[in-house]
């Protein structure tokens, strides 16, 4: 076989790209060694910028969101039941964020790639990119009891964090910068109305809640946990409780409880890997980068790779300049950083920190009264939080 991209990975990243490459001529293959039932029932954030809403629309899969999904013009931010609003669409000039579930745009995907007939490879082993330092890599894998190579001009690492794409970078080529944070993301999912209409991102001196949700009838909400527990040792009634003391009165009163589709743990840690480019091999997602989920960067970070990607490849092969893809692992990065750093200052500024001092809360609170009463400082939030510009 033969291509100009091969996409490993099928997730929202790799499936955005094949699509958009697909859409700019260019051909392609995605593979993936998961099943379609697996990735699609992985359960994932929702909180689109409208630069990645813009990116489903040019690939042609946005028909189903713009129907379905719920615009957020500002979202709540409590500290110690003191509700203050993040007026993100008059603070921004009119930008908003989207609330669509990741499994939904992952589906959209698909089904978009289907129609189109292009081709992929789920449930393939042995996935291994050759040669990638130079002009004529290949990537071999096995499918359905066969062994099968493919020609290609580059080669997309979407595979997440663990995937072989990461695992093939040679020795010394790649720093890793990391930070791991003390504690976890105990999350429920549920088939009951949200508790709000917004977003809630609470400090409370129990730990921080996040009330979220994927529609107007399933919800989506998290309270800090330790690193160390399980989820198997929580119950749904517990976590209610739980989450309910972390709200002011007035808001825990209007939760509605109802039975835990999933309850999992996630840990919260932030990773950067530079640069982003091995000769014709080009990392993006979850394989460069993963950021805490408290400012809702980590999808919209794969989409701006996705889109730095598409603009180098598509130039290369219209005009044959290299300039574009020479640029992508500089250009994603610069973006990378400012998101990560956006994301740290949330979670420094929601969470309660297992060795917080008395002056690490009044400094706490000092950042939330000038949120309060800064519309300077609230403009940089909403600016980072629905989005700067690729």
């Amino acid at each position: 076989m033969r291509t100009q991209v091969v996409i490993i990975g099928s997730g929202p990243s790799g499936l955005l790209l094949g699509q958009l490459l697909y859409r700019a001529g260019i051909d392609n293959i995605v593979l993936d060694r998961s099943s379609k039932e697996h990735i699609l029932g992985r359960i994932r954030a929702g909180v689109l910028e409208e630069g990645m809403v813009g990116l489903m629309e040019q690939a042609g899969a946005a028909a189903r969101m713009q129907r379905e999904n719920l615009p957020h013009d500002g979202f709540d931010l409590i500290f110690d039941d003191e509700v203050h609003r993040i007026d993100l669409f008059g603070l921004t000039g009119g930008k908003r964020v989207h609330v669509y579930g990741q499994t939904e745009i992952t589906q959209d995907l698909m089904d978009a790639r289907e129609a189109e007939g292009l081709q992929s490879f789920y449930e393939a082993s042995d996935v291994r990119p050759h040669d990638f330092d130079g002009s004529r890599p290949y990537v071999t894998f096995e499918h359905d009891g066969q062994d099968h190579r493919i020609e290609c001009d580059f080669v997309a690492g979407c595979d997440g964090f663990h995937g072989i794409c990461r695992q093939v970078v040679p020795d010394g080529a790649m720093e890793t910068f990391e930070k791991v944070y003390p504690f976890g993301w105990l999350g429920l999912l549920s088939d009951v109305p949200p508790v709000h209409d917004e977003l809630i991102y609470a400090n409370h001196r129990r730990g921080f809640a996040l009330c979220s949700m994927r529609s107007k009838t399933r919800s989506r909400y998290y309270v800090q946990c330790l690193a160390s527990e399980r989820a198997e040792d929580w119950t749904a009634d517990a976590f209610w409780d739980e989450l309910r003391r972390r709200l002011p009165e007035e808001t825990a009163e209007r939760v509605t409880t109802g039975p835990a589709l999933e309850m999992s743990i996630a840990p919260l840690r932030s990773v950067v890997s530079e640069p982003m480019r091995f000769g014709r091999l080009f990392l993006a997602g979850d394989a460069a980068h993963i950021v805490p989920p408290t400012g809702a960067k980590g999808l919209n970070l794969a989409a701006s790779d996705v889109h730095y990607l598409l603009e180098g490849l598509r130039d290369y092969y219209a005009d044959g300049s290299e300039a574009g893809i020479d640029a992508y692992s500089q250009r994603a990065l610069h973006r990378i950083w400012n998101a990560e750093r956006f994301s740290w200052w949330m979670t420094s500024v929601t969470h309660r920190f297992p060795d917080m001092s008395g002056f690490d809360r009044h400094i706490q609170r000092a950042e939330f009264s000038q949120l309060v009463h800064s519309k300077a400082a609230s403009t940089v939030l909403a600016e980072n939080y629905v989005g700067l510009p690729y």
